[in-house]
């Protein structure tokens, strides 16, 4: 599938877009976001999720297992599911039932969907989102950087399993929290969303 028609534009402040989604961006907060899929999700909490794709054996299966635990609590993730860790955990994620939002570094017009994302996609619980106008067609280190900065900006709250020392995933991290934004490790994640703890948000699904 190639998304074409189904990609809508939004302009920040206009109808549509909550008003303090980009609230968290500050000076750099694009003019317009580019998305294909349920908007209204956006409107819902969101955790942000970055990884390093280097992890310790211990760490990788203690990821999946909290990823596996978000996922059947209903737990909107948003990320740019790029390194081979993230790519791991939107797979976990994809077989659920609950909503996610994935933000490649590049504009979505034009762009063909992975067969793996399609199901997902076509049963409304798949948001692609883009802050990349058509032009940017190309992912480049300085658009995966800036989208790391947007997704980890718009995220209520930030899970970061691990951020290898001198990796920019530790530089991001660092970024957002001295913004004020949550970082949550694994330890973290346990402590605020104890098992059989979380909120369970309404699934939302298409037809519903």
């Amino acid at each position: 599938m190639i998304l074409d028609e189904q990609v809508a534009a939004f302009r920040v402040g206009g109808p549509g877009l909550p008003q303090t989604l980009l609230a968290g961006v500050g000076s750099d907060a694009p003019t317009e976001l580019w998305a294909a899929g349920p908007i209204a999700l956006l409107d819902r909490p969101m955790i942000g999720f970055f990884c390093s794709s280097q992890c310790p054996g211990s760490v990788v299966l203690k990821t999946f297992s909290a990823i596996t635990r978000l996922r059947d609590e209903g737990q909107i993730l948003i990320g740019g599911f790029h390194s081979v860790m993230e790519l791991e955990c939107l797979g976990i994620l994809l077989r659920g039932r609950q909503p996610v939002i994935w933000a490649p570094a590049r504009a979505i017009v034009g762009m063909r969907l992975k067969r793996e994302l399609t199901p997902a996609f076509d049963a409304g619980r798949l948001l692609i989102l883009s802050p990349f106008p058509p032009e940017d067609k190309r992912m480049t280190a300085a658009l995966a950087e800036a989208r790391n900065r947007f997704v980890g900006a718009v995220a209520d709250r930030v899970f970061v399993p691990h951020a290898a020392p001198n990796s920019r995933t530790l530089a991001l991290c660092n970024e957002l929290r001295a913004a004020g934004k949550q970082i949550l490790s694994i330890t973290d994640l346990e402590t605020h969303f104890p098992a059989r703890s979380m909120p369970k948000p309404r699934i939302e699904t298409a037809g519903t």
